[in-house]
């Protein structure tokens, strides 16, 4: 479900936080019109922890109206697990196609805990989950041996890392690790470029949310396994 470019659209709202919905509309429909792989709405870029739940949902139902089609990726991320669950629900009858978790928290999280979160959601939400591995903002650090246990989870399906300098070493264990069909994605536009040479099979990208044609054309050539940083000059 998740290859490729996947893009994620800034979600625009006023001063108090109300979301422009004809302005968001506008922007989801230019990426599936340009023929993005995947949509990726309230992530990061989406300002999904500043929206609370009705809000989050007006804006998914949007977006799949939008996208007809599109494989829609939601963020659901909470502080409290059942406010983690309801988003989830939420998204499932807005017509998300996946699920982007990633551990939000008020007090540190062991690992096992982290592990509860992703059993829970997996188990309960009814639908395919993303790993959203962001340590800048969750101050969460996903080891190997911790992805590796997420990623066998039933219903996980892709890996989100952040940006690496040097991604092959990471990637090559952590391929190792993943079962088949789990893919892995990188974050960090200006990194892009290496993780998919490297082996990535997504790019989650800021930048294709408001530019998705070059986008696109860096990542078809980065795939079919040379000349993307010569494209993309």
């Amino acid at each position: 479900m998740l290859t490729g470019l996947s893009a994620f659209p800034i979600t625009p709202t006023d001063g108090r936080g109300r979301i422009d919905l004809d302005a968001f509309a506008r922007l989801v429909a230019r990426l599936a019109a340009a023929g993005v792989d995947s949509v990726g709405a309230m992530g990061s870029t989406g300002s999904y922890a500043y929206l609370d739940r009705a809000a989050r949902a007006e804006a998914l139902a949007v977006a799949r109206a939008a996208a007809p089609g599109v494989p829609l990726l939601a963020g659901v991320g909470a502080v409290a697990l059942a406010d983690v669950l309801r988003n989830a629900r939420d998204a499932a009858e807005a017509g998300a196609d996946a699920l982007l978790l990633a551990p939000v928290t008020y007090q540190p999280l062991r690992p096992e805990e982290v592990l509860g979160l992703y059993r829970a959601v997996t188990a309960e939400a009814g639908l395919p989950v993303v790993l959203y591995n962001n340590p800048s903002t969750t101050h969460v650090t996903f080891t190997p041996d911790l992805i590796a246990a997420i990623a066998a989870l039933p219903g996980l399906v892709s890996v989100k890392m952040p940006p690496n300098p040097d991604p092959g070493p990471e990637i090559a264990a952590l391929r190792a690790r993943l079962p088949a069909g789990c893919t892995l994605g990188y974050s960090g536009d200006a990194m892009a470029a290496g993780a998919l040479l490297a082996g990535a099979e997504v790019w989650y990208s800021v930048l294709a949310g408001l530019f998705p044609e070059p986008c696109l054309r860096m990542v078809e050539t980065a795939l079919a396994g040379a000349g993307l940083l010569e494209t993309a000059a």
